[in-house]
């Protein structure tokens, strides 16, 4: 898809901890960002008009799609795909598989997201299961990691589909060649790590992939690689930790620099560069995660992301329409997958 062909994006209005909001202001900046793009947004139609601005050109390339329920941030993904056929998730995933969207943004629950997407709109031929990779940010730009709670447990074929998904998706980003692919491991050497991860790293050595091989933890914020591999138990829990050291570091210097007054002074002095490190490490500009895997593009929002976030979620699904990742994906696999199984 060439990027300046119309694209039409549908929004799932009023998930997330705060719903509309949130998501009709970031609505309208990205319509302003993006003059080439459409969007549906799906949710209580008179919640979502009484947000709307009356004057603002960019309402005009947005489209409102009722639906009468909701889906909790707590709501077991079996009933919400069971009992909420009209809720604003469901209704806007439907939208895609009608071909009415492109892709679909949620930052509702990310259960219910990952198993009606699954559904509706089914997983790519040769594929077992979706995965959830984001940006994560990294010494050089960013790295690609994935799957970060869609799959709790996985096997070694899983783990290199992974792999298989994530390099596609970095070449198709971020134009990058021949990205570097790494499994996260708890050591280096070729004798650490379960049977899973084992052979998981005997597959992809096998692949036509550029695999590294293993790469611990610390790796993850360096430049040594592009995409990292783990199951969604271990990617889930670096993610939140990662979150958390990031929310520790800025609690400690707010309150050094709140000390005393020598204190203060040093910081308003060091403020250029706190925002500029601050710019550059902001959870806000790695918002956004992709359903890899499925037949068309899906993004999960944060459930707490505020405007800037959710603008972000938008932007990228907006560079996957445009570069055609789900079918780059397809395109590529069998390729892929056969080189993994070959002796």
């Amino acid at each position: 898809m060439s990027q300046h062909d119309p694209i039409t994006i549908a929004i799932d209005a009023m998930g997330g901890d705060h719903g509309v909001p949130v998501v009709v202001p970031a609505a309208l900046a990205a319509l302003e960002r993006h003059p080439h793009l459409q969007l549906i947004l799906v949710g209580d139609k008179a919640t979502i008009e009484a947000a709307l601005p009356t004057r603002d050109a960019a309402v005009s390339r947005l489209q409102i799609q009722h639906a009468s329920q909701t889906v909790g941030m707590d709501e077991p993904p079996a009933q919400a795909l069971r009992l909420k056929k009209d809720s604003s998730m469901r209704v806007a995933i439907d939208l895609v598989r009608e071909q009415r969207a492109s892709a679909c943004i949620s930052a509702g629950n990310t259960g219910a997201l990952m198993a009606t997407a699954r559904y509706v709109l089914k997983t790519l031929p040769g594929l077992d299961r979706p995965a959830i990779c984001t940006a994560m940010p990294a010494r050089q730009g960013h790295t690609h990691m994935l799957d970060l709670g869609a799959n709790v447990e996985c096997t070694a074929e899983h783990l290199s589909q992974f792999a298989v998904m994530g390099s596609i998706l970095a070449t198709a980003v971020d134009n990058i060649e021949w990205p570097r692919v790494g499994l996260l491991n708890v050591g280096a050497e070729q004798i650490k790590g379960n049977d899973q991860v084992k052979e998981a790293d005997r597959l992809l050595r096998q692949s036509d992939l550029n695999y590294i091989g293993y790469v611990e933890g610390n790796e993850i914020y360096g430049d040594r690689v592009d995409v990292i591999v783990c199951d969604g138990f271990v990617g889930n829990v670096s993610l939140k930790t990662s979150e958390g050291v990031a929310e520790l570091i800025s609690s400690y210097l707010r309150e050094e620099f709140r000390r005393n007054p020598w204190n203060r002074l040093v910081g308003l002095l060091a403020l250029p560069i706190l925002g500029r490190i601050k710019k550059r490490i902001d959870p806000r500009r790695y918002n956004g995660a992709s359903l890899l895997g499925l037949q068309s593009t899906v993004i999960k929002s944060h459930g707490s992301a505020d405007r800037v976030s959710f603008g972000n979620a938008i932007d990228i699904a907006v560079v996957a329409v445009d570069k055609d990742v789900p079918a780059r994906i397809d395109r590529h696999l069998e390729r892929y997958l056969a080189g993994s199984d070959s002796p």
